[in-house]
């Protein structure tokens, strides 16, 4: 089982490109979820996003959406499954968008890496066995355990802070 990081891209403030605006309003219709302007412009920005980004990264992003739109914008994403959440050691959450969702499916188990130095945190994507660390947690605890949620994190620096 292979671990991959996304590339570090740099929060930038501009539009989403239009296939990306496409991209996320195809995927709320596709989770029954009601196509609005914030939830098309924050799950686009979440899609383009290459490292999970906070609530003022976001807000930094579209100044002018109000900061409880966005606070239920992400809310809502987060409840379809479209997006999660996963809180840092700073208290801070950070958003990000998944990979080939479909409608009412929540985003699959996965583990992140933590820059211990600047902070941001990457989904790794590839490690998705739910499987494998179901298995893993069998054959350590013993049989009769059964997971329902996965908190695994690695730390260190990424690949901008070791240079």
């Amino acid at each position: 089982m292979s671990i991959k990081a996304k590339p570090v891209i740099h929060p930038q403030r501009r539009p989403a490109a239009p296939e990306i605006t496409t991209q996320a309003e195809a995927q709320l219709r596709q989770a029954a979820v009601r196509v609005t302007e914030a939830r098309v412009k924050v799950l686009a920005a979440l899609l383009d996003a290459q490292h999970a980004v906070s609530h003022q990264e976001v807000q930094d992003r579209f100044a002018d959406m109000d900061r409880v739109t966005l606070y239920r914008a992400l809310d809502c994403l987060t409840d379809a499954g479209l997006a999660h959440k996963v809180a840092g050691d700073d208290r801070v959450f950070r958003y990000s968008a998944g990979a080939d969702h479909s409608a009412k499916s929540s985003h699959p188990q996965h583990g992140h890496f933590k820059c211990t130095r600047c902070a941001k945190v990457f989904c790794l994507d590839s490690v998705t066995e739910a499987g494998l660390l179901q298995n893993a947690l069998q054959k350590t605890l013993g049989k009769g355990f059964r997971s329902h949620d996965l908190e695994f994190t690695i730390k260190g620096w990424c690949a901008d802070c070791t240079q």
